[in-house]
């Protein structure tokens, strides 16, 4: 028989998706999130330089759960376990599971609450950057590295410059040698790489909009393209916590958890994703998160009353630089993982099919 268990997710990410599904079965699921359809970020930078790719990373919710509810709605406050939404509905789940993720610059996040508008979007950035020559890239992270090597590896014969203040690609904790690698597969394909160069502002032309393009460096140096892409600024989505929730908030927006990824001072409310301080952002951390709160959870309302403790994930990270390059960190792999093994583990199939398979409903 079915449990009457209430548990509410409040976002549609890999984490709130992942955690709606396995509960389906044991709980009264309604899973809340603005938009119409699940977005693959994943594959966001190929959808950009590919647009066929847009009819598969866009997921509607609706069919995401075979006895649960989807909602399209917002939330405006949550103060405990009590969900104010946009529209005005309440709601006092005995469960809350917290996924609303992280904002990040268009196109690798899509803040469109419409797929139609959203792959409208898509499509208008693919014809600016098809008419540009010329292609700047500010920020030299995971995602700047990796667009730079999609729109290489699709038009080639553009100039693509990559701007930061940084003294190196990649900031974080990996091994030296995943550096070297990309910039050496950077390098060969075309891309130049400016480093040690903060910009002293961001061009006025708008990301993503072809047009004039001028940024002057903190040493006078001018550079100047057709379309540039913000590849930096991730920003947790908890402004609408209050009470012992917000106080659990730290100043950099991400929530303070304990092992079980409940938030600290609140019953019963969990939070999962980009917005927790449990572990690194990323996909694989939000679904590593998602199946443990899930298994507690299914441990609670069956009345096993078991739970388990998150242990942070090891380092997994790939990089790819269009279909056939790219490089990455991987438990499983001794040295760098290259090219071949990160083109086959993600570079061609941008980890579709996978999460395309939950949405069976």
């Amino acid at each position: 028989m079915r449990s009457t268990n209430h548990v509410v997710v409040l976002g549609g990410g890999y984490s709130g998706i992942k955690v709606a599904k396995a509960l389906d079965d044991v709980a009264d699921v309604t899973l809340v999130a603005p938009a119409d359809a699940f977005t693959h970020n994943s594959a966001a930078w190929r959808a950009l330089v590919e647009p066929e790719w847009l009819d598969r990373i866009f997921l509607p919710y609706e069919r995401l759960l075979h006895r649960g509810r989807f909602v399209r709605d917002r939330a405006a406050t949550v103060d405990g376990r009590r969900v104010t939404l946009a529209s005005g509905r309440v709601m006092e789940p005995d469960h809350l599971v917290l996924a609303t993720g992280s904002g990040y610059p268009f196109p690798a996040k899509v803040d469109e609450p419409d797929a139609e508008t959203a792959r409208a979007r898509f499509r208008l950035a693919h014809d600016d950057l098809r008419g540009a020559d010329r292609v700047l890239v500010v920020g030299a992270g995971p995602a700047g590295l990796e667009l730079a090597g999609e729109i290489k590896a699709f038009h080639p014969d553009k100039s693509v410059t990559i701007v930061s203040a940084g003294d190196d690609v990649m900031p974080g904790p990996f091994d030296q040698g995943l550096r070297d690698e990309l910039r050496r597969q950077l390098d060969k394909l075309g891309v130049e790489i400016k480093l040690n160069s903060p910009v002293r502002a961001l061009p006025a032309t708008p990301p993503t909009a072809r047009g004039e393009v001028v940024v002057t460096t903190e040493t006078g140096e001018q550079l100047t393209a057709d379309v540039w892409y913000q590849a930096f600024g991730v920003t947790p989505a908890t402004g609408y916590l209050r009470g012992a929730l917000a106080d659990a908030r730290r100043a950099d927006g991400y929530l303070r958890v304990d092992e079980h990824l409940r938030v600290a001072g609140a019953d019963a409310v969990y939070a999962i994703g980009d917005i927790t301080d449990a572990d690194r952002d990323g996909i694989g951390t939000a679904s590593a998160q998602a199946e443990l709160v899930a298994a507690n959870l299914r441990s609670v309302i069956t009345g096993e009353g078991v739970r388990r403790a998150y242990t942070p994930e090891p380092l997994v990270i790939a990089v790819p630089l269009g279909p056939d390059g790219g490089a990455g960190q991987l438990p499983w792999v001794d040295g760098i993982a290259g090219a071949e093994l990160i083109a086959g583990l993600k570079g061609r199939s941008m980890l579709v099919e996978p999460w395309a398979a939950l949405f069976d409903a």
